[in-house]
């Protein structure tokens, strides 16, 4: 077996040989190279338009984990241009780990409003997603519900979520501190957690699973996976889940919803830098963020632009305009509570 040396240095070697590859295809002019953390299918039809609309081609690369550390072992020969990723969490990771640069577009800037951009302009939002709350149409027959609200007793043995751990949970766990402080949130996260109908586990759509199944009355989850849901051909099951729950926007004191993003940054080294520039400015201009949001089941960040009709069936957003990067700065101190309070334990026995 090769020792832990000899692994590293065929992983960095294997990593320069892709990168060789992907770039001996995809450097010439006309192209722009995307690494992403997003399915490919999913980002797709906008890359798509953009090549229609330009004539510069992409090129994708999709890893579903280390994205930032393939950058990274790459070095000043990375093919890559652009990056397209879900969560603030993975945009500010991604610009904390140096794979980034800061872009000033004065284009890109007009069409997207500061709260869902890096104030260094290290990463840009080009849809946004709430964190809501899916409910059982059969047994809840609440039609408002406040963030705070999942802390009161009347939800006991009635919640679902996945793990508080997650990057959508820490999301709206940072949104809680910076509206509420430190100290409100953790009490608020205690009463969450007896409210759990069981341990934390498994993703968004598995929650409406548990409602169709009785296990719980509410969910916490975000509103994309509502439309892909009710939109599933290929799984009738999931139509079943999605169709048997409403979506609740809870809001905090200033009436608003919890909102995070899919986002896009210029990556550090980007060989075309002129194209991947265009591409950021495309995904930012009104007829991306139409085509993006629509196909993902998203809002677009545009100011004024409608969603789709399925999602519009949902009922009326109205973002919380809390920057994002106060909700990344509080993070660590939400991963921190999550683990004082055992939020991941379920609720007491």
């Amino acid at each position: 077996m090769p020792s832990k040396n000899d692994r590293s240095s065929l992983a960095g070697y294997a990593a320069f040989t892709l990168a060789t590859l992907f770039a001996g295809t995809a450097l010439a002019d006309g192209t722009v190279n995307v690494y992403t953390y997003r399915q490919p299918e999913l980002i797709q039809p906008v890359l798509d338009a953009f090549t229609a609309e330009t004539g510069i081609k992409t090129e994708v690369l999709f890893l579903d984990k280390g994205l930032e550390e393939r950058i990274l072992a790459e070095g000043q020969n990375s093919p890559a241009d652009v990056i397209m990723t879900v969560d603030v969490a993975r945009l500010t990771t991604a610009k904390e780990k140096g794979v980034t640069q800061a872009l000033d577009d004065a284009t890109i800037n007009e069409n997207i409003d500061a709260e869902y951009r890096d104030p260094e302009g290290h990463w840009f939002g080009v849809t946004k997603r709430a964190r809501v709350v899916y409910a059982s149409k059969e047994r809840v027959k609440d039609t408002a519900i406040t963030y705070a609200d999942l802390a009161d007793p009347k939800w006991k043995g009635k919640i679902c979520m996945r793990s508080g751990q997650h990057d959508y949970n820490l999301a709206l766990f940072g949104a809680a501190i910076a509206h509420w402080g430190p100290e409100k949130t953790e009490e608020w996260m205690k009463g969450l957690k007896e409210n759990l109908a069981r341990k934390p586990e498994g993703g968004d759509r598995p929650q409406a699973k548990a409602i169709v199944a009785g296990e719980c009355d509410i969910a916490i989850g975000n509103t994309y996976y509502v439309g892909l849901m009710r939109t599933n051909e290929k799984e009738p099951e999931e139509k079943e889940w999605g169709n048997a729950i409403n979506v609740l926007f809870p809001t905090f004191e200033n009436g608003l919803t919890h909102v995070n993003i899919s986002g896009a940054a210029l990556a550090k080294y980007a060989p075309n830098r002129d194209n991947g520039v265009k591409l950021i400015q495309f995904l930012s201009n009104h007829e991306a963020q139409q085509i993006y949001a629509e196909k993902n089941f998203e809002y677009p960040v545009e100011p004024g632009l409608e969603p789709s009709p399925v999602v519009k069936e949902f009922g009326e957003l109205k973002a919380d305009t809390l920057p994002l990067v106060e909700i990344a700065k509080n993070r660590k101190a939400a991963s921190e509570m999550v683990d004082r309070v055992g939020l991941d334990d379920g609720p007491a026995s």
